[in-house]
């Protein structure tokens, strides 16, 4: 049976590259839109150099109405994976309005893109954030979300599953997959593609590496007195393959369910910031430098995912572990020509 042609839009980014890689490796045509404000060109020549294929790609802002309807009337897809999007929490609290518009307004057009041409699949690059401050810190997709969300970030997330969830009951024939994702981390084993982002890193592990290169000189921990083992913040930190292989067996089955499939994308497992640090301190032979600092409003003492709805429905589980992903970053930094201080 021929299998789907795939637009990612964000696809050069830290995830989309992964599952471009995945869905290439998996028999998939892949085609690529992105306007590289936060990724780089080069992702392009790393994913043929570990496929063989160079996925046609499209520089273009989902802001941009007409030039999207082009990449659609040239393309003939048959599924969309939307990554494309801004992501950093503190900015959107400085910018909230740049946030709605590229974020909501661009998925808009998007999704004005899809109905025009036909296309009536959409996975869509969602995140943890939507639960907000849920009951339980094991999030099951039942649970209530957009409560107490504490940034635009995490609210145009939530904005934008309502709105696939409306375009959903207005045409019996569009499938939603909502992805959310919870803490990727790691690197591609090759060492040819990781997480290097333009803007100001404001995630963990981009963090860590940062110090670890000599770039930041320690690393800040928020807290060391929440009611976690040894005090700090417990996440769930899912290898980014591992979440790029669930794309994979996302959209190997979106043709055969329900109009909208929400699924947790993690472990399962939380680990705390200084079990993090310590991993790769362990994994690198150097003390990572840190200091406790005070508390983030808004952070949770403990937030991780429970996948057992995603290894039911899809198939899919995580196979690589919090060793792999350490391992894996070490090695994307060597490639990268960067001496671990």
């Amino acid at each position: 049976m021929k299998k789907d042609k795939v637009l990612l839009t964000g696809g050069t980014g830290f995830i989309g590259s992964h599952t471009a890689v995945e869905l290439i490796q998996a028999g998939y045509e892949v085609e690529i839109l992105d306007n590289l404000y936060n990724s780089k060109i080069t992702a392009l020549d790393n994913i043929e150099k570990i496929t063989g294929v160079r996925p046609k790609f499209y520089e273009v802002d989902i802001r941009d109405g007409d030039a999207l309807a082009k990449v659609f009337a040239e393309g003939n897809f048959d599924t969309v994976i939307h990554f494309a999007g801004l992501k950093a929490v503190a900015e959107s609290v400085e910018k909230p309005l740049t946030y709605y518009e590229v974020n909501i307004g661009g998925t808009i057009n998007l999704l004005e893109c899809m109905q025009e041409f036909g296309v009536h699949k959409i996975i869509f690059s969602s995140s943890a954030t939507v639960y907000g401050e849920p009951d339980s810190p094991l999030c099951v997709e039942n649970l209530p979300v957009g409560r107490n969300l504490a940034n635009p970030y995490g609210r145009t997330k939530y904005f934008i599953e309502e709105i696939l969830r409306d375009v959903a009951i207005s045409d019996p024939e569009f499938k939603v997959t909502i992805l959310r994702y919870f803490n990727p981390i790691g690197a591609h084993a090759s060492g040819l593609l990781g997480e290097d982002p333009n803007d100001k890193p404001n995630n963990l592990m981009p963090i860590v590496m940062k110090v670890a290169a000599g770039e930041i000189p320690e690393l800040s921990i928020f807290g060391n007195d929440y009611d976690t083992p040894d005090g700090t913040c417990i996440r769930d930190y899912i290898h980014v393959v591992d979440l790029a292989k669930g794309h994979v067996a996302a959209v190997e089955k979106i043709g055969d369910v329900e109009q909208v499939q929400v699924y947790n994308l993690g472990t399962g497992r939380g680990l705390s910031v200084m079990e993090i640090v310590k991993a790769f301190s362990k994994a690198s032979g150097m003390a990572l430098p840190h200091k406790i600092v005070g508390r983030r409003a808004g952070d949770l003492a403990a937030l991780c995912a429970d996948p057992s709805h995603a290894e039911e429905m899809l198939g899919w589980k995580t196979e690589l572990t919090i060793d792999d992903a350490m391992r894996d970053t070490l090695n994307y930094l060597e490639k990268q020509g960067v001496k671990i201080k």
